[in-house]
């Protein structure tokens, strides 16, 4: 199961070559919390922390992502170049709790 879990779509990217199942917006990081992280690898232990109280918001659709998760393989798709400092590898983090 392949899910996209940024706030924006991603450029330059079709959703033929997406081949997602799911647009989770909702369990993306707010526009301010985005806003201020602007993918800066010094802000990033702020942005996890921050991230994570904001996915207690979202307590259903976390756990939803989770039982699909039990089930068969999920992939956390994300726009951002930086494969370590980003919004998916907080949820594969929170997912795996």
């Amino acid at each position: 199961m392949r899910v996209l879990v940024d706030r924006l779509w991603p450029r330059g990217v079709t959703k033929k070559a997406a081949a997602l199942d799911f647009w989770m917006k909702e369990l993306a990081p707010s526009t301010e919390l985005r806003k201020w992280f602007s993918h800066d690898p010094a802000r990033w232990e702020g942005f996890r922390q921050r991230y994570r109280r904001e996915l207690r918001k979202h307590g259903a659709q976390l756990e939803a992502l989770k039982a699909q998760a039990a089930k068969r393989r999920v992939t956390l798709l994300y726009g951002a170049r930086d494969t370590v400092h980003n919004e998916a590898v907080v949820l594969q983090e929170a997912l795996s709790k």
